[in-house]
C-alpha cells in the first residue's frame, strides 16, 4: 500500500519495523500530513519475519523529531526506533531499477535496457530506464492508463492526443508509438521534460513528440479549447480538481480524459468536480490500490468499479 506518488528527487527516507496495523495506521497518518508531490508513504510486509516495514520519502529533509512525536500515539516507545537517513540520488536510481520487470498491457511493452531481449516482433516496445523523474510504467497509475488506452484504441484511432504531467512520457509514447502521429506532452518539473525527451530520442520517437515545460496546460502547444481526442492526466487529486476547467477545455467534443494517480478513496471527489464540468465516467480500474478513471463529456454515468 502506498499514499503519494514517489517524489521526483527524493532526499531523505525514514524507515521502521512494526506490526501491520501499525503500519496501516502511520500510511493513513502520513500520507494526511505532508503534501503528497513532496511525501510517499510506503508500508509492506517483510515475507522473512511477518513483520510490516514503513518506509516515508521526503523531496526535502523531514523534522525527525516532530515526526517521531506524531507517531508516537501509536507506537509509544517504539517511535523512537524511527531512522531516518540521507538518499543519494544515484542510489535511488539504481534502487529503482532493481527488480523491475517488463510491463505489458496489450501491445504495449515496457521494458528497461536490460530486458530488450524480452521484446516480440508484434509489440510496441518502449524502453524506459528509472530516472529522477517519475514513470518507469510498474506504477499502478500508470498501467491503469496504459490499459485505457489500449481499450479506447479498440473504439477508434484518435488524431490528437496530450499527455499532462508526462513524467518519463511512457503514455505520450506508447499513443504516438500506436497511432504514428505527433503527440504533445509536458510537465511542470523541468527535470522531466528533459528525461522526456532523452527517453523519445532513445525510442526513436523525436520527431514524434512536441514538448513543453509549464503547469498543467498553460502553454501554446497544449491550450487549444476542444482540441484533444485524448487527454491523459496522471497525477494527483488535488492538483486534478485544481485543473479541472482548463483540462476539460481541451478535451474535443467527443474526446475522452483519462486521469489517474488517485487512491480509491479519491474517486468520488475527483467525478464529483468533473461532472460539475460535464464529463461524466465512462469506464474505471484500480491496480494497487491506484484508480484510473476515463471520462467522457456528457451522456450517463458508469458505476465506478
Amino acid at each position: 500500500m502506498l499514499e503519494g506518488l514517489p517524489p521526483h528527487r527524493p532526499t531523505h527516507v525514514l524507515r521502521l519495523l512494526t506490526d501491520e496495523p501499525s503500519a496501516r495506521a502511520m500510511t493513513e497518518l502520513l500520507g494526511e500530513m505532508f503534501d503528497p508531490m513532496e511525501t510517499a508513504v510506503a508500508a509492506f510486509e517483510v515475507e522473512e519475519t511477518g513483520a510490516w516495514r514503513l518506509e516515508a520519502y521526503f523531496s526535502e529533509e523531514p523534522d525527525a523529531e516532530m515526526i517521531r512525536e506524531l507517531i508516537r500515539p501509536m507506537l509509544g516507545a517504539q517511535a523512537d526506533e524511527a531512522v531516518f537517513e540521507t538518499i543519494d540520488q544515484q542510489d535511488w536510481v539504481r534502487a529503482s531499477l532493481e527488480g523491475l520487470k517488463p510491463v505489458r498491457a496489450g501491445r504495449f511493452l515496457v521494458h528497461g535496457g536490460h530486458d530488450r531481449h524480452q521484446v516480440r516482433a508484434n509489440d510496441l516496445a518502449i524502453e524506459i530506464e528509472a530516472a529522477l523523474a517519475f514513470g518507469t510504467g510498474h506504477h499502478g497509475t500508470t498501467l491503469g492508463c496504459l490499459r485505457a488506452l489500449v481499450d479506447e484504441l479498440k473504439r477508434r484511432r484518435p488524431a490528437r492526443v496530450l499527455d499532462v504531467g508526462t513524467g518519463t512520457g511512457i503514455l505520450g509514447f506508447a499513443a504516438a508509438k500506436a497511432l504514428r502521429t505527433p503527440v504533445i506532452a509536458g510537465d511542470l518539473d523541468p527535470e522531466a521534460v528533459t528525461t522526456a525527451r532523452g527517453n523519445a530520442r532513445l525510442n526513436g520517437l523525436g520527431p514524434y513528440m512536441r514538448l513543453y515545460h509549464a503547469p498543467g496546460v498553460r502553454h501554446g502547444l497544449a491550450d487549444r479549447p476542444r482540441g484533444f481526442d485524448v487527454v491523459f492526466a496522471n497525477i494527483l487529486a488535488r492538483p486534478l480538481k485544481r485543473l479541472a476547467p482548463s483540462l476539460t477545455a481541451v478535451v474535443a467534443d467527443d474526446g475522452v480524459l483519462i486521469l489517474s494517480g488517485l487512491i480509491e478513496r479519491d474517486v468520488p471527489g475527483v467525478l464529483s468536480t468533473y461532472r460539475h464540468r460535464g464529463f461524466h465516467l465512462a469506464r474505471s480500474g484500480v491496480i494497487e490500490g491506484w484508480a484510473t478513471l476515463v471520462l467522457r463529456r456528457g451522456g450517463a454515468a458508469a458505476r465506478p468499479r
